[in-house]
């Protein structure tokens, strides 16, 4: 994904726990700051899902469908 350059405007004390973080992490500030941004904003939601699933790929069609198929007869 591209990334775009950006000039904030934040709290000194936000930066400083930022830049913390990053130096225990071995990270860079904009990665943190991303990180953080995508996490608050749910954006990480779905590759948590996906990473943390135990069903396979074939078994989640099959519950999947099964579970349309019976939203179907409800609605007649």
């Amino acid at each position: 994904m591209p990334k775009v350059r950006t000039t904030l405007t934040i709290d000194e004390d936000v930066l400083r726990r930022v830049k913390v973080q990053a130096a225990r992490a071995g990270k860079g500030d904009s990665e943190v700051i991303e990180e953080a941004l995508r996490r608050d904003l749910g954006l990480d939601l779905l590759e948590r899902v996906w990473a943390e699933a135990s069903m396979a790929e074939d078994e989640a069609t099959a519950l999947a469908v099964e579970a349309q198929h019976a939203t179907r007869r409800r609605r007649r």
